[in-house]
């Protein structure tokens, strides 16, 4: 098994649902490593993408239970693409560090998306350990400030991770619990 397990889950788009799925964890004292929710191509359907430092199927399991959760997959093994942004704001003192950081930019295909007297602020996407690697380099410069979304993935290929209609039709709601399908 992987140290960090990676887990795609569509959920109801509707409020406390990050909640439910925070207090699972928190209930099964499961850490959460990196936890991502974003809407879908479907205003009714958000994306989680959680990677986890415990077994990704027992996780995936309880995480089924939920009544707001539509569909769950593993995907730690499965072909796909990760990606993870920073937002990195560097001390600048003078041209020299101004460079450096200019360089390190080019290097790491990163981008300065705000310039200060006193500092700038990098942005940076790609996957965790590219990201890391870059702030390590700037780390002898001065990192002020740091903030970084967690990852998303999606699988690459044909592997499409949506609900059919008859899914979206089973997630409509009654009382609080899911409606059966007719």
């Amino acid at each position: 098994m992987n140290d960090k397990q990676t887990l795609v889950a569509l959920v109801e788009n509707r409020p406390g649902v990050l909640n439910r799925v925070a207090s699972l964890f928190r209930r099964r004292n499961f850490n959460i490593d990196s936890l991502t929710v974003g809407r879908t191509e479907n205003s009714e359907i958000s994306r989680m993408t959680i990677v986890v430092d415990h077994d990704a199927e027992q996780v995936g399991n309880q995480l089924s239970k939920l009544v707001n959760v539509i569909e769950v997959q593993e995907v730690t093994d499965v072909p796909n693409v990760s990606r993870d942004l920073a937002l990195i704001k560097v001390a600048v003192e003078g041209s020299q560090a101004r460079g450096e950081i200019v360089q390190l930019c080019d290097i790491f295909r990163a981008h300065i998306v705000d310039a200060g007297p006193n500092a700038v602020i990098v942005e940076i996407t790609g996957d965790e350990q590219k990201i890391s690697s870059m702030v390590e380099l700037l780390r002898p410069i001065g990192i002020k400030e740091m903030v970084r979304t967690g990852v998303v993935t999606m699988a690459r290929g044909e592997h499409v991770l949506a609900p059919d209609e008859f899914q979206m039709r089973s997630v409509k709601r009654t009382n609080g619990h899911r409606a059966s399908v007719v």
